[in-house]
């Protein structure tokens, strides 16, 4: 890993601590790690920051504004749940582009401890659902629909970082960003969009116990059997 020593302390600081916690595979990230790769002292970090968990918050925070304005970006369709699947799309887009700070940002779970940009995430797109709901386009509560749709798309977005560039199958980003969507959905909101999608009760069923088994044990699937159980989903939906 390689800094370019012409940006400002503050942004090698930054791009230094996003590339070691992206890396770290969960292991403790050293103020010396940080400051060796960046080329700075500790003194520096300590200017900028007050001290390394100042930092690694700062890392979260402009992570999350290049999310949020790469969302709001998105032109409105004036159909909320098109909305929605267009902030799915751009979700996927910048976990793919920026896959470091999309670590740290959303990966980065621990048990008991729900993430604060995960609920700000949440905010941005439960103005879409509310949307959708005002409009009798939904069949369950928002917060609920709003939940389902982002660990959802977050799930994903994990997978296809994991996976090798070439190995990359987005077909299947769509198939359940469509199934999740519709599973949430009234007739009115299905009829509504642009690209109604007939999605399979067996395949709706599948991702809801996928989902299931995901919250009672995230080990459940490793990344392989997930990528497996997705094309199978995509056989079922292709068949039905």
């Amino acid at each position: 890993m390689s800094l370019d020593i012409q940006l400002p302390p503050r942004e090698r600081l930054l791009q230094a601590a996003v590339e070691l916690l992206a890396n770290s595979d969960g292991a403790p990230v050293s103020t010396r790690k940080i400051t060796e790769l960046a080329g700075v002292t500790a003194p520096t970090l300590y200017h900028h920051f007050g001290d390394k968990e100042g930092l690694f918050d700062a890392v979260v925070a402009v992570g999350f504004e290049q999310y949020v304005a790469s969302e709001m970006d998105l032109a409105p369709t004036g159909k909320p749940l098109d909305d929605v699947r267009s902030m799915w799309d751009q979700h996927v887009r910048f976990g793919i582009e920026q896959p470091h700070l999309y670590l740290v940002m959303f990966g980065k779970v621990r048990p008991g401890n729900r993430s604060n940009r995960v609920s700000e995430a949440e905010a941005l797109l439960r103005e879409k659902i509310d949307r959708a709901a005002e409009s009798g386009h939904l069949n369950v509560p928002p917060a609920d629909a709003v939940r389902s749709i982002l660990a959802a798309n977050i799930g994903v977005t994990l997978m296809l970082i994991s996976e090798p560039e070439s190995e990359r199958n987005f077909e299947l980003s769509d198939m359940t960003r469509d199934a999740v969507i519709t599973a949430v959905s009234s007739e009115a909101g299905i009829a509504d969009s642009a690209t109604p999608v007939e999605t399979s009760s067996v395949v709706v069923a599948a991702i809801a116990l996928n989902a299931a088994l995901e919250s009672s044990n995230p080990q459940q699937l490793s990344t392989t059997e997930m990528k497996m159980f997705l094309e199978w989903l995509h056989r079922i939906s292709k068949d039905s």
